[in-house]
């Protein structure tokens, strides 16, 4: 017997060893599965021979899908492995699902690192299992449900160090007769996938019951599941409900010093999507998450228990959230019984059932069928969706405008370069003083030639009040010749550049004008590691504080240092592009996003926006737009609303450019969402920076006018509580005069009609239309009309009516010849559209990733009385994927319209 034993485990050791060799190399791994995913001789396998695309640096796809299975027995459950193509940290950020409820009942994909099979298939509802180690739910599909968008810099972290090597895809094929053709299924999903680091890790917090039993006939039956939190906070973006056919609603809360707080509550009869959660909550340490399932018992004969078939029934509640990636705990489970004394004081919401529409459930009916759907259908369904941020904000009136009372007393400026906030949100302004930058400034070298003027004396850095725009403190005398960009880092540094010096500087901000930091060499322009050639801006990473240089006029290149000023690395646009965009034209302005530890560039002469992964200079996305006009010469950032990019153009010296402007964008669709510019007929002379305060105003720094500009939305926001009023009804007037002008033919026809009206029904008819708003001609039609009627007291009807018909004929030989010139000047059938204008509101327009540790289908395997089948899963679909502009052009151009100096060296790594 002891014989026996041992020589099963040797076969076993010697099966597991054959298995880990194959999972040891990821290549050898992929193309395994390559060609068993290829063996099946079927159409639809050919979807899958080749899983992984590469979309564009650092992105790729993968397809996970079965490969042409055929199953012939109800309630089989199939699994296929698919290897992580990388050993590197990469993150699922989208999931596709390719699936139709008429062929699958649900699917579900798991990550683990040894999967049970690496076979082309195989049976996973028996013992068998999905996986060696600790399954972790990563994705689920069922019922047709729609699909949830999740937050950005969100995602599920697979290969590296998160031990999910492998992820196993797992489709519950409940009825087979779909498969009564012998056709062959390849459902399944496609992973869009990055090796971006994500700032923020998915994770999910499952809320279970397995005691709960409903007893036949019984008209209500809770399930109430409650466990005390203890880790690092979360935050809950979607929840998602299920039960089987007894289930009539399900609710879970936080609780926190003894309130309770909803974070969703769902019937499982609808759609089992992922639904929005409750706005801003957080979980953090001594919470209480918890969750009530309402069952009936009503019609069964018999008790139901929790169970994986569909005669069982399942209380389940799931919650996404995310949570800081070092703290990331990507599964999180609760399946203790609550309390009689906690559930006491639960809301009384959760104890009543929502009632499914009857339209609901046949749409479901209709959806699952693959009917097309009616549009009120599809907006039934869009309520199903979980908003972003940016899309719950959609009503809300934004447009930036000049705030002309600011500052209270001018500010004694020269030309403005720079502009930086502080810690306190404080206006930094960087300016030159009496030096300006001319065409004699520098010669083709670069090198400064008006070093004889000294440096500037007066203070080149104010500190201002945003509020009143009064000086709180002053610094920078006699240090600086031409100051250019400035910002400051945690600490309220500033670092600053000046080009005629080449070099960049770090200053503390308590006035003592003393360097703390100098990087390049005083007059000496180069192009290595030590020299800069007219530096325009820095840019600090808060977290790090590593420093970013644009290096600037001449080297077209960003270089990256240490905190103390060690030289780490730099990078120009096309050196780590595999699409190998045009280099940098004079990167002029640097912003730092610290939301997505990216660092973008707005590279002037080119007429775009760039953005790189700042750790590695590797290339993310571009934003270039024709309202630039072929410059843009600052950029700033704000992490609301999924990300905005304000930016402002220039004027260029070829004839190229556009009306000069600030723009919002977003930054994920590239949309201008708004653009504003000076009041009162002024223009920008050249605005050269731009910063946005915590509360949304921004400030630009223009250098031809020695002046710093203030634009807020509050002038829009007051503006739009006069709607109701005067200002609506000057709208309507306006409109009213174009139609007029544009559209006579329908006021002769009007005036014709009334003409042929009798006096009296006139005035009958005239008491309801007052009450209504008047067009100005119709206002003046009933002018003359009480003007005649007092005047025609004892008149002779004939009279009367020659009086009402002057105007008529007026208004008629009007319209005549205003059809007669509109004919004449647009020619006849020439269609006029008036077309609203681009500004306007920014949130109007804004449209713009979890792994787990639990398999339900071992744990209820592993638990007796229990079985494996019957679960319905979440259905999630993650972020957009970016398309990138190529109409790159070239421009060249110097500040203050002086003659392009020749292109220096460029470096690139």
């Amino acid at each position: 017997m002891g014989v026996l034993v041992c020589g099963v485990v040797v076969l076993t050791l010697i099966c597991q060893s054959h298995s880990l060799d194959g999972a040891t190399n990821p290549l050898h791994r992929f193309k395994r599965y390559q060609e068993s995913a290829s063996s099946e001789p079927n159409d639809c396998t050919t979807r899958t021979r080749q899983p992984m695309v590469l979309s564009k640096s650092g992105n790729f796809s993968l397809d996970v899908r079965m490969p042409g299975v055929s199953p012939t027995v109800s309630d089989t459950y199939l699994c296929v492995a698919v290897p992580v193509p990388t050993t590197r940290d990469a993150y699922i950020v989208d999931f596709e699902p390719h699936a139709s409820m008429d062929t699958a009942h649900h699917m579900l994909l798991y990550g683990c690192g040894t999967p049970v099979s690496t076979t082309n298939y195989w049976d996973c509802g028996s013992v068998k299992g999905t996986c060696e180690d600790e399954a972790s739910i990563m994705y689920a599909w069922a019922r047709n449900a729609p699909p949830t968008r999740l937050p950005p810099d969100v995602g599920f972290k697979v290969g590296g160090k998160s031990r999910i090597t492998y992820f196993v895809l797992q489709i519950h094929y409940g009825d087979v007769h779909a498969f009564s053709d012998h056709h062959r299924d390849c459902s399944g999903l496609t992973l869009r996938m990055t090796s971006k680091p994500q700032p923020f890790i998915a994770g999910m917090y499952l809320m279970m019951s397995v005691t709960t039993v409903i007893l036949p006939g019984n008209k209500v039956t809770n399930a109430d599941v409650a466990c005390t939190y203890n880790s690092y906070p979360i935050y809950p973006f979607a929840f998602r409900t299920h039960t089987h056919k007894l289930g009539q609603v399900v609710s879970g809360y936080r609780i926190r010093d003894g309130k309770w707080t909803l974070i969703g509550r769902q019937t499982p009869q609808l759609p089992q999507a992922f639904y929005p959660a409750t706005k801003g909550i957080n979980v953090k340490y001594g919470d209480t998450l918890a969750a009530r399932c309402v069952f009936t018992g009503e019609g069964r004969t018999t008790k139901t228990y929790i169970g994986g078939t569909s005669d069982d029934e399942m209380c389940n509640f799931y919650m996404m959230y995310y949570m800081e990636s070092r703290h990331a705990a990507p599964f999180q489970e609760c399946m203790e019984d609550g309390s009689k004394e906690l559930f006491q004081n639960i809301p009384p919401e959760a104890n009543v059932p929502i009632t499914v529409p009857p339209e609901m459930m046949m749409h479901n009916m209709m959806h699952s069928a693959g009917a097309p759907s009616t549009p009120e259908h599809q907006d039934d369904m869009a309520l199903l969706q979980p908003k972003r941020e940016e899309e719950e904000v959609l009503d809300q009136e934004y447009h930036l405008e000049e705030v002309t009372d600011w500052p209270e007393s001018p500010l004694q400026l020269g030309q403005v370069s720079g502009l930086a906030l502080d810690s306190d949100d404080n206006l930094v302004i960087f300016h030159r003083g009496d030096h300006q930058w001319g065409v004699n400034s520098f010669d083709n070298s670069g090198k400064y030639q008006q070093e004889s003027l000294g440096p500037i004396q007066q203070s080149t850095i104010l500190v201002v009040d945003p509020v009143k725009g009064s000086v709180l403190k002053a610094s920078g005398r006699n240090m600086f010749y031409l100051p250019h960009g400035i910002t400051t880092d945690k600490d309220n540094n500033y670092w600053v550049t000046d080009v005629a010096l080449h070099q960049v500087f770090k200053l503390s901000s308590d006035g003592r004008d003393k360097p703390l930091v100098v990087l390049g060499e005083a007059f000496e322009p180069g192009s290595d590691k030590e020299h800069f050639c007219k530096p325009t801006d820095v840019a600090v990473d808060p977290v790090t504080g590593n420093v970013y240089v644009s290096d600037g006029y001449c080297n077209a290149r960003i270089l990256k240092f240490s905190p103390e000023g060690k030289y780490l690395s730099h990078w120009g646009a096309g050196s780590s592009d595999r699409r190998r965009r045009v280099q940098f034209r004079i990167p002029h302005s640097l912003v730092f996003l610290p939301d997505r530890r990216e660092l973008c560039v707005a590279d002037r002469e080119n007429g775009r926006i760039q953005c790189f992964v700042a750790e590695s200079g590797e290339f993310v996305k571009e934003i270039k737009k024709q309202e630039f006009g072929g410059e843009v010469f600052a950029i700033s950032y704000a992490p609301v609303h999924g990300g905005l990019i304000y930016a402002v153009n220039g004027e260029s010296a070829y004839g190229r450019s556009a009306p000069l402007k600030g723009f919002v964008i977003n930054y994920s669709t590239k949309e201008i969402l708004d653009d504003f510019s000076p009041e009162n007929a002024q223009e920008f002379g050249m605005p050269h920076d731009i910063v946005v305060t915590k509360d949304g105003r921004v400030f630009v720094g223009d250098a031809a006018t020695d002046s710093v500009l203030k634009f807020s939305s509050d002038k829009a926001e007051h503006r739009s509580v006069k709607k109701g009023g005067i200002e609506v009804q000057e709208i309507e007037e306006t409109e009213t005069i174009i139609q007029t002008r544009l559209k006579p033919q329908h006021r002769v026809e009007v005036a014709v009609a009334k003409v042929q009206i009798p006096v009296a029904t006139q005035q009958k008819t005239a008491e309801p239309v007052q009450e209504q708003p008047q067009k100005p001609q119709q206002q003046e039609d009933d002018k003359d009309k009480t003007l005649a009627k007092q005047t025609a007291q004892g008149v002779s009807p004939a009279v009367i009516t020659t009086l009402l018909l002057i105007p008529l004929v007026v208004v008629i030989s009007i319209g005549v010849l205003i059809r007669y010139r509109k004919n004449r000047m647009y020619g006849d059938g020439c269609e006029v559209k008036l077309e609203q204008t681009s500004s306007g509101g920014i949130l109007g327009k804004l449209r713009g990733k979890a792994a787990g540790g639990l398999n339900l289908g071992n744990f209820f395997a592993t638990h007796k009385g229990y079985t494996r089948q019957g679960f319905d899963r979440l259905s999630t679909e993650g972020s957009d994927q970016e398309k990138d502009d190529d109409n790159d052009t070239d421009s060249e151009n110097e500040e203050y319209s002086a003659p392009p100096p020749p292109v220096g060296p460029s470096s690139s790594s």
